[in-house]
C-alpha cells in the first residue's frame, strides 16, 4: 500500500505560523461559532420575549434576521474573498461578527437586537466562505479529504449544538443576565481567534488575474434581491398568517432567480467574470450534491425547530432540558461526520441514500414516541441519535465528495454556492415544517402538540425519502 503525502500549500511568510493543523482548528472554530448562532437563539427566544417585551414578529426577526443577512451575503462574501484576499476577509468578517455579538449582548430593546443580529449575520457571511477557500488552497491529496470531512462535520453539528449550548447558558442565568450570554460567549472566543488567525493564516498572495477580475455588481444586486425576496416571506410568513405580500414576494423571487441566471450566462458568453463561474456548475455531481445538501439541511432544521417547539411549548421543558435533549443527535452527527471515510469501500457507495432512509425511520420513531403527549421515555434518545447519524451520512459524504472535485481556483465560487444552499435549505425547513406544526396546533397542551409533531414527522420522513431517491436517478442513468 502506498501512502499519499500531503503537502500543505502555505505562505512561507516569516510572520506566519505555517502549521496546517492549527490553521484548520482556527478556521473551523470560527465556522462552528458562526453556525452555532443560527440556532443558539431558539431556546433563548422565550426569555428574550419576556425580558424585552418583543412582539411575535420582532422575536421572529431576532431569531431569523441573522440567517437572512447571512444567506443574502454569502456569495458576495465568497467573491470578495477571491478578489481582496481570503485572510483579509476572514479576519475582517470575524471582527465584525465579534463586535456585533457584543452589541447583541448589550442591546437595550428589540429594535437594537434586530439591527445587531443583521450586522452579526453580515460578519458571518464575510467570514464563512473563506473557511472553505483556505482549506482548498492549504491542503492537497488525502489531507484535503480529511480537512473537508472535518469541515462538513462542523457545518451541521453546529445546528444541534446550538440548541444544547443555548439551553445551558439560558438556564445558568449567569449573574442574572438571562439570555445575554448566548451572544456574549462569542466575544472572548472571537478575540482569541482573531489573535490566532493573525498568526496562522497564510498571507494573501493573489495572482494578477484575480486582482484585475472585476466585481460583478449587477449579479450581486440580482442575487441579493432574489435571496431576500425568498427568505423574508419564509421567515415572517407564518407569523403574519401568510398575507398576500408574502406570496407576491415568493413569486417575484423566482423571477429574479431566472433573471440572475440569464444575466450570468450572458456575462460568461461575453467573456466577463460572473458571480458564479459556469464551470463550477458543470463539475460532475455538483448539482446532485447541492440538492442532497439542501434536502438534508431542510430536514435537519425542520427537525430541530419543530421538536424545540414541542419540548418547550407542549411538554413544558426548561431551556436546559430541551437543549440537552438534542445532545445525542449532535454527538452522533459529529462522530459519524468525522469517521465515515474509514468505513469499508463497499459501504461508501450507499452512505447518502442509506443516511436519508435512516433519517426517515428515525423521524417516524420520534413522532410515534411523542404522539399523544408523552415524553417518549428512554427510547426517545436512540431515535434522536439515529436522526443525527442518518443526517450525518446524508450530508457529510455528499458535501465532502462534491468539494473534493473542486479546483482551488474555484473554491470561492463553490464555497459560496454550497454555503448558500445550506442556509436556504435551513430556512425552507424551518418555514415549511414550522408552518405545518403550527397549522396543526389547535390548542395548547402536550396532546395537541404531540399530534402536530406526528404530522411533521411524517413530512420529515417523506422529505428524507425524496433525498434517498436521488440514488435511483443515478442507477437509472
Amino acid at each position: 500500500m502506498t501512502t499519499t503525502t500531503t503537502r500543505p500549500v502555505l505562505s512561507k511568510d516569516g510572520g506566519t505560523d505555517n502549521r496546517p493543523g492549527l490553521l484548520l482548528a482556527v478556521v473551523l472554530a470560527a465556522q462552528f461559532m458562526a453556525l452555532l448562532d443560527v440556532f443558539i437563539v431558539n431556546v433563548a427566544a422565550p426569555t428574550i420575549r419576556t425580558e424585552l417585551g418583543a412582539s411575535g414578529a420582532g422575536l421572529q426577526l431576532v431569531v431569523a434576521g441573522y440567517t437572512i443577512a447571512y444567506a443574502v451575503l454569502l456569495i458576495t462574501g465568497a467573491r470578495l474573498g477571491d478578489r481582496l484576499g481570503h485572510r483579509r476577509m476572514y479576519l475582517g468578517g470575524l471582527a465584525v461578527f465579534t463586535a456585533a455579538s457584543l452589541a447583541c449582548g448589550l442591546a437595550a430593546d428589540t429594535g437594537q437586537l434586530i439591527a445587531f443580529r443583521l450586522v452579526q449575520g453580515a460578519g458571518a457571511a464575510l467570514m464563512i466562505p473563506q473557511v472553505l477557500s483556505l482549506i482548498q488552497r492549504t491542503f492537497t491529496g488525502e489531507g484535503r479529504v480529511r480537512a473537508l470531512g472535518a469541515y462538513s462535520a462542523v457545518l451541521a453539528t453546529g445546528a444541534a449544538a446550538g440548541q444544547v449550548v443555548g439551553g445551558v447558558l439560558v438556564s445558568a442565568d449567569l449573574l442574572g443576565s438571562g439570555w445575554r450570554p448566548v451572544f456574549l460567549v462569542n466575544v472572548p472566543i472571537g478575540l482569541a481567534l482573531l489573535a490566532l488567525g493573525a498568526r496562522v493564516l497564510p498571507r494573501d498572495a493573489r495572482t494578477e488575474p484575480e486582482r484585475s477580475r472585476p466585481l460583478d455588481l449587477p449579479g450581486l444586486v440580482l442575487l441579493a434581491a432574489a435571496v431576500s425576496l425568498l427568505t423574508v416571506p419564509l421567515v415572517l410568513g407564518q407569523e403574519e398568517d401568510w398575507p398576500l405580500w408574502s406570496w407576491i414576494s415568493l413569486a417575484v423571487s423566482a423571477v429574479m432567480f431566472v433573471a440572475f441566471g440569464a444575466y450570468e450566462s450572458g456575462l460568461a458568453r461575453r467573456g466577463g467574470a460572473p458571480l458564479i463561474a459556469p464551470r463550477v456548475l458543470r463539475i460532475p455531481g455538483i448539482g446532485k450534491a447541492a440538492f442532497r445538501i439542501g434536502v438534508a439541511m431542510a430536514v435537519n432544521a425542520g427537525f430541530l425547530f419543530t421538536l424545540t417547539l414541542h419540548l418547550q411549548g407542549g411538554l413544558g421543558f426548561s431551556a436546559l432540558r430541551a437543549g440537552l435533549t438534542f445532545a445525542p443527535a449532535a454527538v452522533v452527527f459529529g462522530v459519524i461526520g468525522l469517521t465515515w471515510r474509514r468505513w469499508p469501500a463497499r459501504a461508501q457507495r450507499v452512505l447518502v441514500p442509506a443516511g436519508f432512509l435512516a433519517a426517515a425511520a428515525a423521524a417516524l420513531a420520534m413522532g410515534a414516541l411523542l404522539q399523544g403527549g408523552g415524553t417518549g421515555g428512554w427510547a426517545l434518545y436512540p431515535a434522536l441519535a439515529a436522526m443525527g447519524g442518518g443526517l450525518a451520512l446524508a450530508f457529510s459524504p455528499a458535501l465532502t465528495r462534491a468539494l473534493a472535485a473542486v479546483r482551488p481556483e474555484d473554491a470561492a465560487d463553490a464555497s459560496g454556492l454550497l454555503a448558500t444552499v445550506t442556509q436556504l435549505g435551513q430556512l425552507i425547513g424551518v418555514a415549511a415544517f414550522g408552518a405545518l406544526f403550527l397549522g396543526r396546533l389547535h390548542a395548547p397542551g402536550a396532546y395537541d402538540s404531540g399530534e402536530a409533531l406526528w404530522a411533521c414527522a411524517l413530512a420529515l420522513a417523506a422529505a428524507s425519502i425524496l433525498g434517498a431517491s436521488t440514488a435511483l436517478v443515478r442507477r437509472a442513468r
